[in-house]
């Protein structure tokens, strides 16, 4: 086993979740030990599992574990870990963090100090590169611009522009403004976004490129004075300026401008004596591709390594490993080769829902991954934290891992993607791996025809499969099969016995939307369908007050297979049990359903709120759509609202989320700033303003 040549003995992996993952299956090819650190809610994580040893550092709260310095400098010294890779997120680019390791005799799997401090801060690195003749993006970036000066200099940007923090990275504060009008509030969220996020609350503006593509290119830089590249990665499919799908090489780039745009990279990486893997960002016109304008250097490896590793052969981590130990890069530019295409998709816990301004958006959601299958084969690759069991909550960023395809052109690297996609199977928690089938299905995306604002067109326009009547069968079925159902189970259940045929028996199933759905069950077994019973046997069933339908059904482990009405269907599916029921939970092809089944009160309190829905009454009531922390509140109890204008917002995984009032009046708060509400929690309520009484008549 290849040993390091000034070797570790032990590495540190300071991160969580499928990058720690990653880090230490690198680690134990190359024969160093590894120590997972983890916080209270990590404490049955993957990463845990897999390293060699781990060790506690905190609470659940970032800031009192993985951001915490003190804590992991701590953790280094009790197990003896003479070097720390910190991944990426957290603390990789914190320059405190990398003096507070140097001070303790820590090696940093990362670039030096000043490297840190001049591309961790996005205003002082755009004017220093400018410096060394690479291209930027116009703009006004000085420290201290208050929001007066911001507001005041933007004419002179040019409409739309974008704020973005000069802390941090992954889009997190980045805002685009499309007018004046929208630039204060902007502002103020911005600077709030960013203060949580890196501790520094410092803004600058660019103008924003029409049609822009992000394009990115990997760097290494070791110790002794080389500096390559391994191509660029495309990374224009993003929501909310977090990348979604990317891939390598870009198809927008010839030969030509990829050797100009990589020479730009590395020039950039030299002029701060850049040691390690690093990734310098650029921005490019759709409409002009041999020009480019630098964004940011992100001093850390990026999520969407693996792509560049699947068409170069290089381990980026090992590379990482190899430089922080002294020794000199093993490759030139010229033995870099890409061969092939890959491409990633990153795989998220949430759920699409419909906000209070009519339009469609993905939030954070928690779960319990009941069943799990990831799919492997030929040119797939997998890095995942993922676990049968694992409780998904909302303490940190909601990515749950990355399916990669390689293929040897970008047309079959997209056919393994969605066929690997197709495989994966999630039950317990909502992900979007379904949205990410629909997005590689779309024509453009198939034709490389990418830029920057293509999925926000798109969403609104993309057909989500809902669950029909074979599903609703299905599940009605599969909860008869697990003993649970509105009649009760066992020996003394009130299933209305009687001489000759058993009674039909009644589950009633929650939808996505808040309805209620009725599988009413009759058949040759007054138990309804289990494990033992004749695959054979079949059974009348009804959705509500459809008409019967014969439906039979196989349970194999996770699989199951409906036959209704001489239709087969099948499913993986996985059962889930809390205090408020079981709920039952269907997959297939990449798609998955959720359905609660609902005891009697639980079916009024949803037929009664269906009934407000249907008479089109907007409802007083603010709730919150997914646990969180309320980080704002702007609006105080009592005072006048219309309808649509915001009153808290929540935060979780990362993403902050506005509630809105949805009608006009006057509003109760129910909830603080800093509070921790769950998903459902009513927030706020708006008593609606009482109607005029009409005006006498003065008619004759």
């Amino acid at each position: 086993m290849a040993q390091l040549s000034i070797p570790f003995r032990k590495v540190l992996v300071a991160n969580r979740g499928e990058i720690a993952c990653r880090i230490i299956r690198t680690l134990r090819r190359l024969g160093v030990a590894s120590v997972a650190v983890y916080s209270d809610a990590d404490g049955g994580a993957r990463h845990v599992r897999e390293a060699d040893e781990s060790i506690r550092i905190g609470p659940a709260p970032a800031l009192e574990s993985y951001l915490n310095i003190a804590a992991i400098v701590e953790a280094c010294r009790s197990t003896g870990a003479d070097a720390v890779h910190p991944g990426y997120g957290f603390l990789s680019e914190n320059e405190a963090f990398a003096r507070a390791l140097g001070e303790a005799g820590i090696a940093f799997v990362g670039p030096g100090v000043e490297a840190l401090a001049v591309m961790g801060d996005k205003i002082r690195a755009k004017n220093h590169v400018a410096g060394f003749g690479v291209p930027t993006v116009p703009g006004i970036a000085r420290p201290g611009l208050t929001d007066a000066e911001l507001i005041a200099a933007a004419d002179g940007v040019g409409y739309p522009l974008l704020i973005k923090p000069s802390a941090g990275g992954g889009g997190k504060g980045m805002h685009v403004v499309a007018s004046v009008d929208e630039l204060p509030r902007a502002l103020v969220t911005a600077r709030r976004v960013a203060a949580a996020a890196f501790g520094d609350d410092t803004l600058f503006l660019e103008k924003l490129i029409s049609a822009p593509r992000h394009i990115e290119v990997q760097v290494l830089a070791d110790q002794h004075g080389t500096t390559i590249h391994l191509g660029e990665r495309e990374c224009s499919l993003q929501r909310r300026h977090q990348k979604v799908i990317e891939e390598a090489p870009s198809p927008l780039l010839d030969e030509e401008t990829r050797a100009r745009i990589g020479q730009a990279a590395c020039d950039a990486a030299r002029s701060v004596g850049y040691t390690g893997a690093g990734t310098v960002e650029f921005l490019v016109s759709d409409e002009a591709p041999d020009e480019f304008f630098f964004m940011e250097m992100n001093t850390r490896l990026q999520v969407e390594h693996p792509v560049t590793e699947m068409v170069t052969g290089v381990d980026i981590v090992e590379q990482q490993l190899r430089v922080a130990a002294g020794e000199p890069l093993a490759l030139a530019q010229e033995d870099v080769r890409l061969d092939g295409h890959a491409i990633e998709a990153r795989i998220y816990s949430e759920a699409l829902v419909e906000t209070g301004s009519g339009r469609r958006e993905f939030l954070p959601s928690t779960g319990t991954a009941e069943f799990l299958r990831e799919p492997a084969g030929s040119g797939i690759r997998v890095d995942s934290s993922l676990l049968e069991g694992l409780a998904i909550g909302a303490d940190y960023d909601p990515m749950l891992a990355k399916a990669i395809a390689w293929g040897r052109d970008r047309s079959e690297a997209l056919a393994r993607l969605d066929a690997a996609l197709a495989d994966y199977t999630v039950l317990g928690v909502t992900t979007n791996i379904e949205y990410l089938r629909l997005l590689l299905a779309d024509p453009d995306v198939q034709a490389g025809k990418l830029d920057t604002t293509l999925i926000e067109r798109r969403l609104e326009h993309l057909e989500f499969r809902a669950p029909g009547e074979a599903e609703m069968v299905a599940a009605g079925l599969l909860a008869e099969h697990t003993g649970e159902r509105e009649l009760g189970a066992g020996a003394w259940r009130r299933d209305g016995w009687r001489l000759g045929a058993p009674a039909g028996r009644r589950v009633t199933l929650g939808t996505s939307d808040g309805g209620v759905v009725t599988v009413r069950i009759s058949g040759p077994h007054d138990g309804g369908p289990h494990a033992g019973a004749p695959h054979g046997s079949s059974w009348s069933v009804a959705v509500d007050s459809g008409s019967a339908r014969k439906a039979s059904l196989a349970v194999v482990g996770h699989s199951a297979q409906l036959e209704l009405d001489g239709e087969l269907h099948t499913y993986s599916w996985a059962v889930g049990r809390a205090n408020e029921g079981q709920t039952i939970y269907l997959g297939d092809g990449g798609w998955s359903v959720s359905f609660p089944v609902l005891g009697r009160a639980q079916r009024l309190e949803r037929l009664l709120a269906a009934i407000h829905r249907n008479e089109g009454e907007a409802s007083p009531e603010v709730r919150s759509p997914m646990p969180g922390t309320v980080v704002s509140v702007a609006v105080a109890p009592g005072e006048s609202v219309e309808s649509g204008q915001p009153l808290v917002s929540v935060e979780a995984m990362k993403m902050e989320h506005q509630l809105v009032a949805g009608v006009a009046g006057t509003v109760q708060l129910h909830v603080g700033l800093g509070a921790l509400v769950k998903a459902d929690q009513i927030v706020a309520t708006v008593a609606p303003a009482p109607t005029p009484a009409p005006e006498p008549s003065t008619q004759a």
